[in-house]
Protein backbone atom coordinates (compact mmCIF):
# COMPACT_ATOMS: atom_id res chain seq x y z
CA UNK A 1 0.00 0.00 0.00
CA UNK A 2 1.17 3.54 -0.73
CA UNK A 3 2.79 5.47 2.06
CA UNK A 4 0.59 8.16 3.49
CA UNK A 5 2.15 10.43 6.09
CA UNK A 6 0.13 13.12 7.81
CA UNK A 7 0.92 15.72 10.40
CA UNK A 8 -1.36 15.52 13.44
CA UNK A 9 -3.07 18.88 13.31
CA UNK A 10 -5.23 20.80 15.70
CA UNK A 11 -8.98 20.26 15.63
CA UNK A 12 -10.47 23.64 16.48
CA UNK A 13 -8.75 24.50 19.73
CA UNK A 14 -8.07 20.89 20.66
CA UNK A 15 -5.18 18.69 19.63
CA UNK A 16 -5.91 15.53 17.68
CA UNK A 17 -6.91 12.57 19.85
CA UNK A 18 -6.92 8.89 19.07
CA UNK A 19 -10.66 9.15 18.47
CA UNK A 20 -10.07 11.95 15.95
CA UNK A 21 -7.57 9.75 14.13
CA UNK A 22 -10.11 6.94 14.08
CA UNK A 23 -12.82 9.14 12.57
CA UNK A 24 -10.38 10.43 9.98
CA UNK A 25 -9.31 6.88 9.11
CA UNK A 26 -12.93 5.76 8.68
CA UNK A 27 -13.58 8.67 6.36
CA UNK A 28 -10.50 7.79 4.32
CA UNK A 29 -11.80 4.22 4.10
CA UNK A 30 -14.92 5.65 2.40
CA UNK A 31 -17.21 4.61 5.23
CA UNK A 32 -20.71 5.97 4.70
CA UNK A 33 -22.69 4.14 7.40
CA UNK A 34 -21.80 3.01 10.91
CA UNK A 35 -24.03 0.85 13.10
CA UNK A 36 -23.36 1.42 16.76
CA UNK A 37 -24.35 1.64 20.41
CA UNK A 38 -22.46 3.98 22.77
CA UNK A 39 -21.07 3.25 26.21
CA UNK A 40 -18.38 4.42 28.60
CA UNK A 41 -15.30 3.01 26.83
CA UNK A 42 -16.28 4.50 23.46
CA UNK A 43 -17.45 7.92 24.67
CA UNK A 44 -14.31 9.62 23.27
CA UNK A 45 -15.16 8.11 19.88
CA UNK A 46 -18.76 9.29 20.00
CA UNK A 47 -17.61 12.71 21.14
CA UNK A 48 -15.23 12.88 18.17
CA UNK A 49 -18.10 11.96 15.81
CA UNK A 50 -20.08 14.88 17.23
CA UNK A 51 -17.16 17.30 16.99
CA UNK A 52 -16.54 16.23 13.39
CA UNK A 53 -20.22 16.87 12.53
CA UNK A 54 -20.82 13.18 11.84
CA UNK A 55 -18.92 12.74 8.54
CA UNK A 56 -20.75 9.42 8.08
CA UNK A 57 -24.24 8.36 9.08
CA UNK A 58 -24.49 6.67 12.46
CA UNK A 59 -27.38 4.25 12.95
CA UNK A 60 -28.25 3.76 16.61
CA UNK A 61 -29.64 0.25 16.96
CA UNK A 62 -31.33 -0.85 20.16
CA UNK A 63 -29.04 -3.77 21.00
CA UNK A 64 -25.46 -4.58 20.01
CA UNK A 65 -26.63 -7.78 18.34
CA UNK A 66 -28.86 -5.60 16.20
CA UNK A 67 -25.90 -3.46 15.16
CA UNK A 68 -23.87 -6.31 13.78
CA UNK A 69 -26.74 -8.09 12.04
CA UNK A 70 -27.67 -4.76 10.45
CA UNK A 71 -24.06 -4.38 9.31
CA UNK A 72 -24.26 -7.89 7.82
CA UNK A 73 -27.38 -6.98 5.86
CA UNK A 74 -25.69 -3.81 4.65
CA UNK A 75 -22.57 -5.68 3.57
CA UNK A 76 -24.56 -8.38 1.79
CA UNK A 77 -26.52 -6.00 -0.46
CA UNK A 78 -23.81 -3.40 -1.10
CA UNK A 79 -20.60 -5.42 -1.16
CA UNK A 80 -19.06 -2.79 1.12
CA UNK A 81 -17.72 -3.62 4.59
CA UNK A 82 -20.27 -3.12 7.35
CA UNK A 83 -18.90 -1.09 10.26
CA UNK A 84 -19.89 -1.59 13.91
CA UNK A 85 -19.01 0.29 17.09
CA UNK A 86 -19.72 -1.08 20.58
CA UNK A 87 -18.43 -0.42 24.04
CA UNK A 88 -16.33 -2.68 26.25
CA UNK A 89 -17.48 -5.68 28.28
CA UNK A 90 -21.15 -6.49 27.60
CA UNK A 91 -21.17 -4.26 24.53
CA UNK A 92 -18.45 -6.38 22.96
CA UNK A 93 -19.78 -9.72 24.17
CA UNK A 94 -23.23 -8.91 22.74
CA UNK A 95 -21.55 -8.88 19.33
CA UNK A 96 -20.19 -12.43 19.59
CA UNK A 97 -23.11 -14.15 17.83
CA UNK A 98 -23.07 -11.72 14.92
CA UNK A 99 -19.30 -11.90 14.54
CA UNK A 100 -19.53 -15.68 14.33
CA UNK A 101 -22.37 -15.40 11.85
CA UNK A 102 -20.33 -13.07 9.63
CA UNK A 103 -17.30 -15.34 9.87
CA UNK A 104 -19.22 -18.43 8.77
CA UNK A 105 -21.01 -16.61 5.95
CA UNK A 106 -17.89 -14.74 4.73
CA UNK A 107 -19.14 -11.18 5.21
CA UNK A 108 -16.76 -8.20 5.38
CA UNK A 109 -17.35 -6.48 8.72
CA UNK A 110 -15.05 -4.12 10.63
CA UNK A 111 -15.87 -4.07 14.34
CA UNK A 112 -14.57 -1.38 16.66
CA UNK A 113 -14.88 -2.12 20.36
CA UNK A 114 -13.97 0.04 23.29
CA UNK A 115 -11.78 -1.37 26.02
CA UNK A 116 -10.92 -0.30 29.55
CA UNK A 117 -7.79 1.77 29.98
CA UNK A 118 -4.46 0.04 29.48
CA UNK A 119 -3.48 0.62 33.10
CA UNK A 120 -6.32 -1.62 34.36
CA UNK A 121 -6.45 -4.29 31.66
CA UNK A 122 -6.22 -7.66 33.36
CA UNK A 123 -7.58 -6.48 36.72
CA UNK A 124 -11.24 -7.38 36.12
CA UNK A 125 -12.03 -3.70 35.86
CA UNK A 126 -15.59 -2.49 35.41
CA UNK A 127 -16.93 -3.66 32.03
CA UNK A 128 -13.67 -5.38 31.12
CA UNK A 129 -13.68 -8.46 28.89
CA UNK A 130 -10.87 -10.23 27.05
CA UNK A 131 -12.18 -9.31 23.63
CA UNK A 132 -9.10 -10.54 21.79
CA UNK A 133 -9.34 -13.94 23.46
CA UNK A 134 -13.08 -14.15 22.90
CA UNK A 135 -12.95 -13.25 19.23
CA UNK A 136 -9.74 -14.90 18.02
CA UNK A 137 -11.57 -18.04 16.79
CA UNK A 138 -14.41 -16.10 15.15
CA UNK A 139 -12.63 -13.28 13.34
CA UNK A 140 -10.43 -13.22 10.29
CA UNK A 141 -8.06 -11.08 12.36
CA UNK A 142 -8.20 -8.93 15.47
CA UNK A 143 -6.17 -6.14 17.03
CA UNK A 144 -5.78 -4.32 20.30
CA UNK A 145 -4.31 -0.87 19.75
CA UNK A 146 -1.23 -0.26 21.89
CA UNK A 147 -0.08 3.10 20.53
CA UNK A 148 -2.28 5.94 19.31
CA UNK A 149 -0.06 6.49 16.27
CA UNK A 150 -0.83 2.96 15.08
CA UNK A 151 -4.56 3.62 14.76
CA UNK A 152 -4.61 4.90 11.15
CA UNK A 153 -2.49 1.98 9.94
CA UNK A 154 -4.56 -0.59 11.81
CA UNK A 155 -7.85 0.77 10.46
CA UNK A 156 -6.48 0.83 6.91
CA UNK A 157 -5.18 -2.73 7.31
CA UNK A 158 -8.40 -3.97 8.87
CA UNK A 159 -10.53 -2.86 5.93
CA UNK A 160 -8.10 -4.48 3.51
CA UNK A 161 -8.15 -7.82 5.33
CA UNK A 162 -11.93 -7.79 5.83
CA UNK A 163 -12.73 -7.20 2.16
CA UNK A 164 -10.08 -9.17 0.27
CA UNK A 165 -9.58 -12.88 -0.24
CA UNK A 166 -12.38 -14.70 1.53
CA UNK A 167 -14.18 -11.80 3.24
CA UNK A 168 -14.75 -11.89 6.96
CA UNK A 169 -14.99 -9.88 10.19
CA UNK A 170 -11.99 -7.98 11.57
CA UNK A 171 -12.06 -6.50 15.07
CA UNK A 172 -10.18 -3.50 16.48
CA UNK A 173 -10.17 -3.21 20.28
CA UNK A 174 -9.29 0.31 21.45
CA UNK A 175 -8.46 1.02 25.10
CA UNK A 176 -10.19 4.17 26.33
CA UNK A 177 -6.95 5.96 27.13
CA UNK A 178 -5.82 5.44 23.51
CA UNK A 179 -8.97 6.98 22.04
CA UNK A 180 -8.78 9.88 24.52
CA UNK A 181 -5.03 10.44 24.22
CA UNK A 182 -3.84 13.72 22.71
CA UNK A 183 -0.88 13.28 20.44
CA UNK A 184 1.22 15.28 18.04
CA UNK A 185 3.68 14.35 15.36
CA UNK A 186 3.41 12.31 12.21
CA UNK A 187 1.63 9.07 11.47
CA UNK A 188 1.98 6.62 8.63
CA UNK A 189 -0.93 4.42 7.60
CA UNK A 190 1.11 2.23 5.30
CA UNK A 191 0.78 -1.48 5.98
CA UNK A 192 2.37 -4.67 4.76
CA UNK A 193 1.02 -8.07 5.70
CA UNK A 194 3.45 -10.63 4.22
CA UNK A 195 1.62 -13.55 5.83
CA UNK A 196 -1.62 -12.62 4.09
CA UNK A 197 -1.43 -12.93 0.33
CA UNK A 198 -4.70 -14.32 -1.10
CA UNK A 199 -4.34 -16.26 -4.33
CA UNK A 200 -6.59 -14.62 -6.89
CA UNK A 201 -5.39 -16.02 -10.23
CA UNK A 202 -5.99 -19.72 -10.92
CA UNK A 203 -3.20 -22.14 -11.76
CA UNK A 204 -3.29 -22.50 -15.59
CA UNK A 205 -2.44 -26.21 -15.42
CA UNK A 206 -5.40 -26.88 -13.13
CA UNK A 207 -7.69 -24.94 -15.44
CA UNK A 208 -6.46 -27.04 -18.37
CA UNK A 209 -7.11 -30.25 -16.42
CA UNK A 210 -10.64 -29.15 -15.63
CA UNK A 211 -11.18 -28.24 -19.26
CA UNK A 212 -10.27 -31.79 -20.34
CA UNK A 213 -12.71 -33.23 -17.78
CA UNK A 214 -15.46 -30.97 -19.11
CA UNK A 215 -14.84 -32.28 -22.62
CA UNK A 216 -15.10 -35.87 -21.41
CA UNK A 217 -18.06 -35.39 -19.04
CA UNK A 218 -21.42 -36.98 -19.69
CA UNK A 219 -23.19 -35.89 -16.51
CA UNK A 220 -21.62 -32.62 -15.27
CA UNK A 221 -23.13 -30.35 -12.61
CA UNK A 222 -22.15 -26.89 -11.40
CA UNK A 223 -22.55 -26.43 -7.65
CA UNK A 224 -22.58 -22.69 -6.99
CA UNK A 225 -22.26 -20.96 -3.62
CA UNK A 226 -22.03 -17.43 -2.26
CA UNK A 227 -18.40 -17.18 -3.38
CA UNK A 228 -19.67 -16.36 -6.86
CA UNK A 229 -21.70 -13.46 -5.48
CA UNK A 230 -18.81 -12.20 -3.36
CA UNK A 231 -16.48 -12.31 -6.38
CA UNK A 232 -18.94 -10.47 -8.64
CA UNK A 233 -18.83 -13.49 -10.93
CA UNK A 234 -22.53 -13.74 -11.82
CA UNK A 235 -22.11 -12.79 -15.49
CA UNK A 236 -19.20 -15.14 -16.27
CA UNK A 237 -21.00 -17.95 -14.42
CA UNK A 238 -24.08 -17.57 -16.64
CA UNK A 239 -21.93 -17.36 -19.74
CA UNK A 240 -19.95 -20.47 -18.72
CA UNK A 241 -23.04 -22.55 -17.88
CA UNK A 242 -24.70 -21.60 -21.16
CA UNK A 243 -21.58 -22.15 -23.27
CA UNK A 244 -21.22 -25.76 -22.14
CA UNK A 245 -24.89 -26.35 -21.20
CA UNK A 246 -23.98 -27.51 -17.70
CA UNK A 247 -26.93 -27.52 -15.24
CA UNK A 248 -26.60 -25.43 -12.09
CA UNK A 249 -27.39 -26.22 -8.44
CA UNK A 250 -27.28 -23.45 -5.84
CA UNK A 251 -26.46 -23.66 -2.17
CA UNK A 252 -28.74 -21.79 0.25
CA UNK A 253 -26.46 -18.74 0.27
CA UNK A 254 -25.76 -19.01 -3.45
CA UNK A 255 -29.37 -18.31 -4.46
CA UNK A 256 -29.53 -15.44 -6.92
CA UNK A 257 -26.10 -16.13 -8.42
CA UNK A 258 -27.85 -17.89 -11.33
CA UNK A 259 -31.33 -16.91 -12.59
CA UNK A 260 -34.05 -19.00 -10.96
CA UNK A 261 -36.07 -19.00 -14.17
CA UNK A 262 -33.19 -20.24 -16.34
CA UNK A 263 -33.75 -23.65 -17.98
CA UNK A 264 -30.36 -24.86 -16.68
CA UNK A 265 -31.22 -24.04 -13.08
CA UNK A 266 -32.06 -27.18 -11.08
CA UNK A 267 -32.83 -25.46 -7.79
CA UNK A 268 -31.28 -25.49 -4.34
CA UNK A 269 -29.40 -28.56 -3.19
CA UNK A 270 -29.13 -30.12 0.25
CA UNK A 271 -31.41 -30.99 3.14
CA UNK A 272 -34.45 -29.10 1.83
CA UNK A 273 -33.37 -28.83 -1.78
CA UNK A 274 -35.14 -30.02 -4.89
CA UNK A 275 -35.27 -33.66 -5.91
CA UNK A 276 -33.80 -32.65 -9.27
CA UNK A 277 -30.80 -30.86 -7.75
CA UNK A 278 -29.95 -33.58 -5.28
CA UNK A 279 -30.31 -36.43 -7.75
CA UNK A 280 -28.19 -34.55 -10.29
CA UNK A 281 -25.38 -34.31 -7.73
CA UNK A 282 -25.83 -37.97 -6.78
CA UNK A 283 -25.66 -39.15 -10.41
CA UNK A 284 -23.03 -36.70 -11.70
CA UNK A 285 -19.74 -37.83 -13.22
CA UNK A 286 -18.25 -34.34 -12.86
CA UNK A 287 -19.07 -31.94 -10.03
CA UNK A 288 -17.64 -28.43 -10.32
CA UNK A 289 -17.97 -26.56 -7.02
CA UNK A 290 -17.56 -22.81 -7.35
CA UNK A 291 -17.48 -20.86 -4.09
CA UNK A 292 -19.31 -23.30 -1.80
CA UNK A 293 -18.21 -24.95 1.45
CA UNK A 294 -19.55 -28.53 1.19
CA UNK A 295 -21.27 -27.99 4.54
CA UNK A 296 -23.16 -30.86 6.15
CA UNK A 297 -26.63 -29.45 5.38
CA UNK A 298 -25.68 -29.61 1.71
CA UNK A 299 -23.88 -32.94 1.56
CA UNK A 300 -25.86 -35.21 3.87
CA UNK A 301 -24.16 -38.59 4.24
CA UNK A 302 -20.76 -38.09 2.64
CA UNK A 303 -20.62 -41.55 1.06
CA UNK A 304 -23.74 -40.69 -0.95
CA UNK A 305 -22.59 -37.28 -2.11
CA UNK A 306 -21.53 -37.36 -5.78
CA UNK A 307 -20.16 -40.88 -5.28
CA UNK A 308 -19.29 -41.42 -8.95
CA UNK A 309 -18.05 -37.94 -9.77
CA UNK A 310 -14.71 -36.35 -10.34
CA UNK A 311 -14.73 -33.28 -8.12
CA UNK A 312 -13.27 -29.88 -8.99
CA UNK A 313 -13.39 -27.21 -6.30
CA UNK A 314 -12.80 -23.54 -7.05
CA UNK A 315 -12.43 -21.48 -3.88
CA UNK A 316 -10.37 -18.52 -2.79
CA UNK A 317 -9.86 -20.10 0.63
CA UNK A 318 -7.45 -23.05 0.33
CA UNK A 319 -8.56 -24.33 3.75
CA UNK A 320 -11.95 -25.28 2.29
CA UNK A 321 -10.59 -27.44 -0.50
CA UNK A 322 -10.44 -31.09 0.45
CA UNK A 323 -11.70 -30.35 3.97
CA UNK A 324 -14.94 -32.29 3.56
CA UNK A 325 -15.07 -33.87 0.10
CA UNK A 326 -12.17 -35.54 -1.69
CA UNK A 327 -11.12 -33.16 -4.46
CA UNK A 328 -9.56 -34.28 -7.74
CA UNK A 329 -8.88 -30.82 -9.14
CA UNK A 330 -8.25 -28.13 -6.50
CA UNK A 331 -8.27 -24.59 -7.88
CA UNK A 332 -7.42 -21.87 -5.36
CA UNK A 333 -8.60 -18.66 -6.99
CA UNK A 334 -11.11 -15.87 -7.15
CA UNK A 335 -14.29 -17.30 -8.70
CA UNK A 336 -14.47 -14.60 -11.38
CA UNK A 337 -10.87 -15.07 -12.44
CA UNK A 338 -11.31 -18.85 -12.58
CA UNK A 339 -14.50 -18.65 -14.66
CA UNK A 340 -12.93 -16.21 -17.07
CA UNK A 341 -9.94 -18.53 -17.47
CA UNK A 342 -12.28 -21.45 -18.17
CA UNK A 343 -14.18 -19.40 -20.73
CA UNK A 344 -10.92 -18.63 -22.51
CA UNK A 345 -10.16 -22.34 -23.05
CA UNK A 346 -10.52 -23.81 -26.53
CA UNK A 347 -12.25 -27.08 -25.70
CA UNK A 348 -15.01 -29.15 -27.17
CA UNK A 349 -18.52 -28.82 -25.84
CA UNK A 350 -19.62 -32.11 -24.19
CA UNK A 351 -22.59 -34.01 -25.63
CA UNK A 352 -25.19 -33.79 -22.88
CA UNK A 353 -28.51 -34.30 -24.66
CA UNK A 354 -29.68 -37.26 -22.55
CA UNK A 355 -28.38 -35.71 -19.33
CA UNK A 356 -30.15 -32.41 -19.90
CA UNK A 357 -33.34 -34.15 -20.98
CA UNK A 358 -33.35 -36.10 -17.72
CA UNK A 359 -32.96 -32.91 -15.67
CA UNK A 360 -35.82 -31.22 -17.51
CA UNK A 361 -37.98 -34.28 -16.97
CA UNK A 362 -37.18 -34.33 -13.24
CA UNK A 363 -37.96 -30.62 -12.94
CA UNK A 364 -41.32 -31.21 -14.57
CA UNK A 365 -42.35 -34.28 -12.58
CA UNK A 366 -40.78 -33.61 -9.14
CA UNK A 367 -41.31 -29.92 -8.28
CA UNK A 368 -41.75 -28.50 -4.80
CA UNK A 369 -45.32 -29.13 -3.64
CA UNK A 370 -47.70 -28.17 -0.87
CA UNK A 371 -51.22 -28.77 0.40
CA UNK A 372 -53.70 -25.95 0.37
CA UNK A 373 -56.65 -25.35 2.70
CA UNK A 374 -59.09 -22.54 2.06
CA UNK A 375 -59.55 -21.94 5.79
CA UNK A 376 -55.84 -21.70 6.65
CA UNK A 377 -52.89 -19.99 5.02
CA UNK A 378 -50.44 -22.36 3.35
CA UNK A 379 -47.01 -20.76 3.97
CA UNK A 380 -45.60 -22.04 0.68
CA UNK A 381 -48.52 -20.53 -1.22
CA UNK A 382 -48.03 -17.32 0.74
CA UNK A 383 -44.38 -17.08 -0.36
CA UNK A 384 -45.47 -17.59 -3.96
CA UNK A 385 -47.96 -14.75 -3.58
CA UNK A 386 -45.28 -12.49 -2.07
CA UNK A 387 -43.03 -13.30 -5.02
CA UNK A 388 -45.79 -12.60 -7.54
CA UNK A 389 -46.92 -9.30 -6.03
CA UNK A 390 -43.32 -8.07 -5.61
CA UNK A 391 -42.58 -9.31 -9.16
CA UNK A 392 -39.63 -11.27 -7.78
CA UNK A 393 -37.63 -8.05 -7.47
CA UNK A 394 -37.61 -7.44 -3.72
CA UNK A 395 -34.67 -7.84 -1.40
CA UNK A 396 -35.83 -10.76 0.72
CA UNK A 397 -34.41 -11.09 4.22
CA UNK A 398 -35.27 -14.01 6.47
CA UNK A 399 -34.71 -15.16 9.98
CA UNK A 400 -33.99 -18.85 10.61
CA UNK A 401 -36.39 -21.76 10.64
CA UNK A 402 -39.21 -23.13 8.53
CA UNK A 403 -40.09 -19.77 6.99
CA UNK A 404 -36.47 -19.45 5.85
CA UNK A 405 -36.65 -22.71 3.93
CA UNK A 406 -40.06 -21.91 2.44
CA UNK A 407 -38.71 -18.55 1.25
CA UNK A 408 -35.67 -20.25 -0.29
CA UNK A 409 -37.88 -22.82 -1.99
CA UNK A 410 -40.75 -20.70 -3.28
CA UNK A 411 -39.39 -17.18 -3.90
CA UNK A 412 -37.78 -17.09 -7.34
CA UNK A 413 -34.47 -15.22 -7.30
CA UNK A 414 -33.40 -13.99 -10.73
CA UNK A 415 -31.06 -11.24 -9.55
CA UNK A 416 -27.95 -11.34 -7.36
CA UNK A 417 -27.67 -9.78 -3.89
CA UNK A 418 -31.42 -9.87 -3.24
CA UNK A 419 -31.36 -12.82 -0.82
CA UNK A 420 -30.14 -12.30 2.73
CA UNK A 421 -30.22 -15.04 5.32
CA UNK A 422 -28.09 -16.59 8.05
CA UNK A 423 -26.61 -19.75 6.58
CA UNK A 424 -23.72 -21.33 8.43
CA UNK A 425 -24.62 -20.33 11.97
CA UNK A 426 -28.40 -20.31 11.54
CA UNK A 427 -28.90 -17.31 13.82
CA UNK A 428 -32.40 -16.62 15.08
CA UNK A 429 -32.90 -12.90 15.53
CA UNK A 430 -30.85 -12.15 12.41
CA UNK A 431 -33.69 -11.18 10.10
CA UNK A 432 -35.15 -7.92 11.41
CA UNK A 433 -31.89 -6.00 11.94
CA UNK A 434 -30.42 -7.44 8.71
CA UNK A 435 -33.44 -6.05 6.86
CA UNK A 436 -32.70 -2.65 8.39
CA UNK A 437 -29.12 -2.81 7.15
CA UNK A 438 -30.30 -3.88 3.70
CA UNK A 439 -32.79 -1.02 3.45
CA UNK A 440 -30.17 1.49 4.57
CA UNK A 441 -27.70 0.05 2.05
CA UNK A 442 -30.18 0.17 -0.84
CA UNK A 443 -32.78 2.77 0.12
CA UNK A 444 -34.55 2.77 -3.26
CA UNK A 445 -35.27 -0.97 -3.29
CA UNK A 446 -38.15 -2.81 -1.68
CA UNK A 447 -37.07 -4.85 1.36
CA UNK A 448 -39.26 -7.66 2.68
CA UNK A 449 -38.37 -9.28 6.00
CA UNK A 450 -39.88 -12.77 6.24
CA UNK A 451 -39.62 -13.76 9.89
CA UNK A 452 -40.83 -16.45 12.25
CA UNK A 453 -42.79 -15.65 15.38
CA UNK A 454 -39.92 -17.08 17.43
CA UNK A 455 -36.98 -15.30 15.80
CA UNK A 456 -38.64 -11.91 15.51
CA UNK A 457 -39.01 -11.74 19.29
CA UNK A 458 -35.24 -12.02 19.75
CA UNK A 459 -34.55 -8.63 18.16
CA UNK A 460 -38.01 -7.06 17.97
CA UNK A 461 -36.75 -3.90 19.67
CA UNK A 462 -35.14 -2.92 16.35
CA UNK A 463 -38.61 -1.89 15.17
CA UNK A 464 -37.67 1.36 16.91
CA UNK A 465 -34.99 1.96 14.25
CA UNK A 466 -37.48 1.29 11.46
CA UNK A 467 -39.89 3.82 12.94
CA UNK A 468 -37.24 6.38 13.81
CA UNK A 469 -35.82 6.40 10.30
CA UNK A 470 -39.12 5.76 8.51
CA UNK A 471 -37.59 2.83 6.70
CA UNK A 472 -40.19 1.25 4.36
CA UNK A 473 -39.35 -2.31 5.45
CA UNK A 474 -42.25 -4.73 5.14
CA UNK A 475 -42.11 -7.13 8.11
CA UNK A 476 -44.00 -10.36 7.42
CA UNK A 477 -44.32 -12.59 10.48
CA UNK A 478 -45.04 -16.20 9.51
CA UNK A 479 -46.87 -17.08 12.70
CA UNK A 480 -47.47 -20.74 13.58
CA UNK A 481 -47.22 -20.20 17.36
CA UNK A 482 -44.22 -22.50 17.54
CA UNK A 483 -40.51 -22.82 17.01
CA UNK A 484 -41.52 -24.43 13.75
CA UNK A 485 -38.36 -26.27 12.72
CA UNK A 486 -37.79 -27.52 16.26
CA UNK A 487 -41.39 -28.74 16.38
CA UNK A 488 -40.96 -30.44 12.99
CA UNK A 489 -37.88 -32.34 14.15
CA UNK A 490 -39.64 -33.32 17.38
CA UNK A 491 -42.51 -34.67 15.30
CA UNK A 492 -40.25 -36.53 12.88
CA UNK A 493 -37.51 -37.84 15.17
CA UNK A 494 -38.66 -37.50 18.80
CA UNK A 495 -42.04 -39.18 18.92
CA UNK A 496 -44.06 -35.95 18.74
CA UNK A 497 -42.80 -34.89 22.17
CA UNK A 498 -43.02 -31.10 21.78
CA UNK A 499 -40.61 -30.16 24.51
CA UNK A 500 -40.56 -26.35 24.91
CA UNK A 501 -41.24 -25.66 21.24
CA UNK A 502 -44.82 -24.34 21.33
CA UNK A 503 -45.33 -20.57 21.62
CA UNK A 504 -48.97 -20.51 22.62
CA UNK A 505 -48.54 -17.30 24.62
CA UNK A 506 -47.16 -15.09 21.87
CA UNK A 507 -47.69 -11.36 22.30
CA UNK A 508 -50.06 -9.33 20.17
CA UNK A 509 -47.66 -8.31 17.41
CA UNK A 510 -50.07 -5.65 16.18
CA UNK A 511 -49.99 -3.88 19.53
CA UNK A 512 -46.21 -4.08 19.63
CA UNK A 513 -46.02 -2.53 16.16
CA UNK A 514 -48.50 0.13 17.29
CA UNK A 515 -46.29 0.88 20.27
CA UNK A 516 -43.43 1.57 17.88
CA UNK A 517 -45.64 3.74 15.68
CA UNK A 518 -45.75 1.27 12.80
CA UNK A 519 -48.82 0.31 10.80
CA UNK A 520 -49.88 -3.32 11.26
CA UNK A 521 -52.41 -5.89 10.09
CA UNK A 522 -53.30 -9.51 10.86
CA UNK A 523 -54.29 -11.99 8.17
CA UNK A 524 -55.69 -15.46 8.85
CA UNK A 525 -57.39 -16.50 5.61
CA UNK A 526 -55.97 -17.07 2.16
CA UNK A 527 -58.75 -15.17 0.45
CA UNK A 528 -57.59 -11.98 2.18
CA UNK A 529 -53.91 -12.37 1.28
CA UNK A 530 -53.81 -10.93 -2.29
CA UNK A 531 -55.55 -7.70 -1.34
CA UNK A 532 -53.43 -7.21 1.78
CA UNK A 533 -50.18 -7.87 -0.07
CA UNK A 534 -51.07 -5.47 -2.87
CA UNK A 535 -51.93 -2.75 -0.34
CA UNK A 536 -48.93 -3.32 1.92
CA UNK A 537 -46.33 -3.50 -0.84
CA UNK A 538 -47.71 -0.34 -2.42
CA UNK A 539 -47.60 1.52 0.91
CA UNK A 540 -44.61 3.85 1.19
CA UNK A 541 -43.91 3.31 4.87
CA UNK A 542 -43.13 0.35 7.14
CA UNK A 543 -45.75 -2.28 7.88
CA UNK A 544 -45.87 -5.31 10.19
CA UNK A 545 -48.12 -8.14 8.97
CA UNK A 546 -49.01 -11.07 11.22
CA UNK A 547 -49.78 -14.00 8.89
CA UNK A 548 -51.45 -16.85 10.76
CA UNK A 549 -50.38 -19.99 8.91
CA UNK A 550 -51.34 -23.65 9.11
CA UNK A 551 -49.30 -24.81 12.11
CA UNK A 552 -49.25 -28.41 10.85
CA UNK A 553 -47.20 -27.54 7.77
CA UNK A 554 -43.71 -29.02 7.49
CA UNK A 555 -40.77 -28.19 5.25
CA UNK A 556 -40.57 -30.87 2.58
CA UNK A 557 -38.83 -32.55 0.90
CA UNK A 558 -36.16 -33.39 3.43
CA UNK A 559 -32.95 -35.33 3.77
CA UNK A 560 -33.04 -36.80 7.27
CA UNK A 561 -29.90 -36.64 9.42
CA UNK A 562 -27.45 -39.39 8.51
CA UNK A 563 -29.10 -40.03 5.15
CA UNK A 564 -27.79 -39.36 1.67
CA UNK A 565 -29.10 -36.72 -0.69
CA UNK A 566 -30.56 -39.52 -2.82
CA UNK A 567 -32.73 -40.62 0.14
CA UNK A 568 -35.09 -37.68 0.34
CA UNK A 569 -38.45 -38.06 2.03
CA UNK A 570 -41.53 -36.05 1.16
CA UNK A 571 -40.92 -36.13 -2.59
CA UNK A 572 -44.08 -36.13 -4.70
CA UNK A 573 -44.48 -36.60 -8.42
Amino acid sequence: MAVKVKQMAEVGKEFVTGADLLIDALVEANVEKVFGYPGGAVLPIYDAMFRHDFPFEHILCRHEQGTIHAAEGYARVTGKPGVVIATSGPGATNLITGITDAMMDSLPIVIITGQVGQSVIGTDAFQEADVLGLTTPITKYNYQVQDVKDLPRIVNEAFYIAATGRPGPVLIDIPKNISAEVSTGNYDNTFHVPGYQPTVDPNPNQIQKLGRLIEEAERPVLLVGAGVLLADAVKPLKKFAEKYEIPVVNTLLGLGSFPGEHPLFLGMGGMHGTYTANMAIYEADLLINIGARFDDRLTGKLANFAPGAKVAHIDIDPAEIGKIIRTDIPIVADAKQALEALLALEIQKPKLVDWLAKQMDNKKHFPYWYNQDEELISPQWLIEQICDVSKGEAIVVTDVGQHQMWAAQFYLFNKPHNWITSGGLGTMGFGLPAAIGAQIGRPDDQVIAILGDGGVQMTIQELAVINERKLPVKVFIINNEALGMVRQWQEEFHGERYSSSLLTKNPDFLKIAEGYGIRSVKVGREKDVPEVLADVLAYEGPVVVDFRIDWRTKVMPMVAPGKGINEMVGVRA
